[in-house]
């Protein structure tokens, strides 16, 4: 059984949250401010961080950063905000999706299941095979540790980042609309914002482009979506 942690400091919404999760066969335990939440994620015992922006005592986005910082594991970002600067701040620090308010209790566990099941891909992948390589210019993937170099530098990525590079990578010069690319790494069955596409995109390019602003390998192709150029 998955074990989901709730930080939200509404009742009504936790409570809403927490019920559809455990009918979907979830444990669920909840709590009501950032620096309890941060504690708890980081006891290890969590698959999974359902996470509200605006908390009391430690905000969403801090929480998330200092999460992020110490362990690995799928952190879901709520926010009632209408404002993307919110959301993208939220993935900026870490956060591999996110989730607006008012959401439908299916859609909150189908994001919740898409983001468990990309775990625990990416955790067969790095238990399984021989170890190999993916070299393009600059640009070194380790396919069995997930491990990305730059040059002679080890460049640290989050899952989402690491699995997005490496499908561009592999499909060389080919065009993928953002709606695409959010089912290849999100899940098709995922309830979800195309937007989060893009600002994966930003993030990779600042770890591996030598000028961000003037991207010469995952560059956009203006109405059609993003492309790897090697």
């Amino acid at each position: 059984m998955k074990k989901i942690l709730i930080v939200e400091d509404d009742p009504a919404i936790a409570k809403i949250e927490s019920d559809f999760l455990k009918a979907h066969g979830y444990e669920v335990v909840a709590v009501e401010d950032g620096i309890e939440g941060k504690q708890e994620a980081l006891s290890g015992v969590y698959d999974l961080v359902l996470l509200d922006l605006m908390l009391p005592g430690m905000d969403g986005i801090e929480v998330c950063r200092q999460v992020r910082d110490e362990i690995d594991i799928p952190i879901l970002m709520v926010t009632a905000k209408s404002d993307d600067v919110d959301k993208i701040m939220g993935l900026g620090f870490g956060a591999d999706d996110y989730i607006s308010k008012p959401f439908s209790p299916t859609e909150l566990v189908a994001r919740v299941k898409a983001n468990l099941a990309q775990y625990e891909r990416m955790a067969s992948k790095a238990q399984t095979g021989q170890s190999d390589e993916i070299v393009s210019g600059r640009i070194r993937l380790n396919t069995k540790s997930h491990r990305v170099f730059v040059g002679d530098e080890e460049v640290e990525f989050k899952n989402k980042e690491y699995e997005l590079l490496h499908f561009l990578i592999i499909h060389p010069e080919m065009v993928f609309t953002r709606e695409h690319l959010y089912e290849a790494i999100w899940g098709q069955d995922s309830f979800g914002d195309s937007r989060t596409v893009s600002v994966h995109v930003n993030r990779i390019r600042m770890k591996v482009e030598s000028d961000p602003a003037d991207p010469q390998h995952i560059q956009t192709v203006w109405g059609a979506g993003y492309r790897y150029m090697p």
